[in-house]
């Protein structure tokens, strides 16, 4: 996750409040795992995601019908980000269109990725906000640079290959997240 935050905080300041969620529910699930673990006087079930899904389900600590600070709620919150910045990766991998033109950065994040992966769960007010923040990214070059490439083609095997890393672990958390009905907890 450190990774995925430091790339987010290279965007600059306007993906900052994205960033800054992250860590946020990163911290949140580190206490939940810190508290739990010094209750209980056992091993913390927060050793893994599957562990956690469990032992919260078997302590009472998930609510399907409101909001609990729960790991697996904000796990769920972290897997959608993830998705978004798996989605917007793919974007920046693809190459021109038929006329030749690259996607602006804008394009492939917020009307793509973001409507795909994050919309769906916010409210207006921060849809319309996070509409604003997609437009002022930097250009496609910057984002190259971000990968330690100068070229489109340098960048596309290096991004499949942080694509691929991205969806083996969205892969394996979303299995777990619907086998337990959690994909859309309050």
């Amino acid at each position: 996750c450190k990774s995925k935050i430091d790339f987010m905080e290279s965007l600059g300041t306007m993906v900052s409040l994205f960033s800054q969620k992250v860590k946020e529910k990163t911290e949140l699930i580190r206490e939940l795992s810190l508290k739990h673990g010094l209750e209980f006087q056992r091993e913390s079930v927060y050793r893994s995601v599957r562990s956690m899904v469990e032992g919260e389900l078997k302590a009472g600590q998930v609510n399907f019908s409101y909001r609990t600070d729960s790991g697996c709620r904000t796990l769920l919150r972290l897997h959608r980000s993830l998705l978004w910045l798996k989605m917007m990766l793919e974007g920046l991998s693809k190459g021109p269109d038929s006329e030749g033109r690259y996607k602006t950065t804008g394009v492939f994040c917020s009307r793509d990725a973001y409507k795909v992966a994050l919309a769906p769960h916010h409210p207006w007010m921060l849809r319309q906000a996070a509409e604003i923040v997609f437009l002022a990214l930097p250009d496609r070059e910057y984002f190259l640079q971000l990968v330690c490439v100068k070229k489109q083609e340098e960048a596309t095997p290096v991004l499949r290959i942080i694509i691929q890393a991205l969806s083996v672990v969205h892969t394996r958390t979303q299995r777990i997240l619907k086998k337990y009905d959690m994909l859309e907890l309050p």
